[in-house]
């Protein structure tokens, strides 16, 4: 199950457990009663519709912001309200908006990386640039796990770590989003980063680095998340 496809099993979720809260409504008594619903059920519908928005997007989003000014009683208009920004968010979900803006986002913040590993290189900084590119690189890779359902962390001793580049490389290959080719290109690039990280700087050269890097942006443009 990939990434889009775990937003999409939540969020119907949530709006299941606002269908439940709905149907708990009573009518209230005395002529200036309001209608209410199960407390507990909507509580519990309202904290997990909060951290799910939370998460996806931000504090500042105005979902967040609408959901929480706008679903805080236990009434069923308070309820409807939150239940029609979950499926606000279910359609954006469903038409891929949700994808794109995080590609927009992350391909604006990658191609200021990538503006400065240009001006390092033209200062003669190899080594850094170097370093810059495979941890764009490196990202870009993660974010293309993500897309495509691969898992970027593993189980050691009982804990969550993320994958190396290595081994997210090796399994974008397997699972054919890009080919055996490129797979080998991205192995070549990595290593030149590693020799870099580690300051083995006479093992590659100025020329070399300003090929990885047009060679990146290549492998980014044509694998794009």
């Amino acid at each position: 199950m990939n990434t889009e496809e775990k937003l999409k099993l939540r969020i119907d979720q949530l709006i299941g457990l606002a269908d439940n809260v709905l149907r708990t409504e009573r009518s209230g008594s005395g002529t200036w009663s309001t209608s209410s619903v199960d407390n507990e059920q909507f509580n519990a519908f309202k904290n997990a519709s909060l951290s799910f928005i939370l998460n996806l997007y931000s504090k500042d989003h105005p979902y967040y912001e609408n959901f929480y000014n706008g679903c805080h009683r236990a009434t069923p208009y308070e309820t409807k309200t939150g239940r029609g920004i979950l499926v606000s968010i279910k359609d954006e979900i469903e038409q891929g908006w949700l994808n794109s803006l995080r590609g927009l986002v992350s391909a604006e913040i990658f191609t200021d990386f990538i503006e400065m590993a240009e001006h390092l290189l033209s200062e003669d900084y190899k080594d850094a640039s170097a370093v810059m590119i495979g941890s764009v690189l490196e990202e870009h890779l993660r974010q293309l796990c993500s897309k495509n359902g691969i898992d970027t962390s593993t189980i050691k001793s009982g804990k969550s770590v993320p994958k190396k580049a290595d081994l997210l490389n090796a399994e974008l290959a397997k699972a054919d989003v890009y080919n055996k080719l490129d797979q080998k290109n991205v192995t070549a690039w990595l290593d030149l980063r590693n020799k870099a990280a580690h300051g083995k700087y006479a093992e590659y050269t100025k020329e070399q680095v300003e090929l990885m890097l047009q060679s990146v942006l290549d492998f980014m443009t044509r694998n794009s998340i």
